[in-house]
């Protein structure tokens, strides 16, 4: 198991972020931060607001972002608005963003999809993100676009609500056991009969746990839930019932979260509790989760070309006492 969260971690507590950069000197008041599609992606881009938070004290931000992660900006504090880009045939959903923003003038427009769509914008400063694929973790290409040295971390945004559903939800103090069973392909899915193998092996350390079972909204999502929970006695099902800032309030209550790539896995990480992303076919070097507690743990063979079914229950098991110990 390697951990990108104590790395970075350490990097923060070594060097403090001061602020933007110097050419972005001049107040900054109105931004617009054109964020990605994908939950995933979408939760490791919340380290730049949070710093632009920390660092401009008057900025009111607007966040445009697809609608599976719309939610996740809600309570964000000093949201001015959520623009929710739908995808349409031909780009027209770039067309529908433009006149949505051009009646603004923006003092700062950071766009992490690299479309051409932020120069058609009346703005004072502009932050593109390039295209293409490159080597090192997803958050340092981000940190890259406002040429911050760390990268700052993901962070997860919710209030006294969200905990309150939580605490109804996951009552009294566990310890509880978040697990993820889903992915946005199969290939990226570990067998739900490992999940259950593997939960009953952090049962002979933790006796009173109880799982947790995590899953996005859709059918997909519910069977792959639906396939895990038939295997466990007391499981709580928190299968696409809750907003994603509830969500987060009630991984937050959890002592650890198990789970495949994912968005969810992102999501925990960003929560700061303990989160072991498990990896096949995709490249932990790029999206191994983010966090101050988080690591993962992958299959033998290639990165990006390893069968996720190649990953044993006991390498699993290890990597998530060492991140509990």
């Amino acid at each position: 198991m390697q951990s990108l969260g104590e790395r970075a971690a350490s990097d923060n507590r070594r060097k403090v972020l001061t602020g933007p950069p110097t050419r972005w000197s001049s107040p900054l008041t109105r931004i617009l931060f054109i964020t990605a599609t994908r939950l995933g992606d979408a939760v490791l881009s919340t380290g730049l607001l949070d710093h632009l938070l920390r660092t401009v004290p008057d900025a009111r931000i607007s966040v445009a972002c697809g609608p599976v992660a719309a939610g996740l900006f809600q309570r964000m504090p000093r949201l001015e608005r959520v623009i929710v880009v739908e995808k349409r045939k031909r780009d027209l959903h770039w067309l529908s963003l433009w006149r949505a923003c051009i009646g603004t003038r923006w003092d700062l427009v950071i766009d992490l999809r690299g479309s051409a769509l932020s120069f058609f914008l009346p703005a004072r400063r502009r932050a593109i993100m390039r295209g293409g694929r490159r080597n090192g973790h997803r958050t340092l290409h981000l940190a890259g676009v406002l040429g911050l040295d760390p990268a700052p971390m993901p962070v997860a945004w919710f209030d006294a609500p969200d905990r309150a559903v939580a605490e109804e939800w996951l009552p009294g103090a566990g310890p509880y056991v978040a697990l993820g069973p889903t992915a946005n392909w199969t290939g990226k899915v570990w067998p739900a009969a490992r999940f259950a193998a593997l939960f009953a092996r952090l049962r002979e350390t933790m006796p009173t746990a109880r799982p947790v079972v995590f899953a996005g909204p859709g059918e997909t999502e519910r069977a792959l839930g639906q396939a895990l929970i038939d295997r466990l006695d007391d499981a709580i099902d928190l299968r696409g019932t809750l907003s994603l800032a509830e969500v987060a309030a009630c991984l937050s209550r959890c002592a650890l979260y198990v789970g495949n790539d994912s968005g969810l896995m992102h999501l925990s990480a960003a929560t700061g509790i303990p989160t072991l992303g498990l990896f096949g076919p995709s490249r932990a070097s790029e999206y191994a989760p983010a966090g101050p507690r988080a690591g993962f743990v992958a299959a033998p063979g290639p990165e990006g070309d390893a069968p996720i079914g190649g990953l044993p229950v006991e390498a699993a098991l290890q990597a998530a006492l060492r991140l509990i110990g």
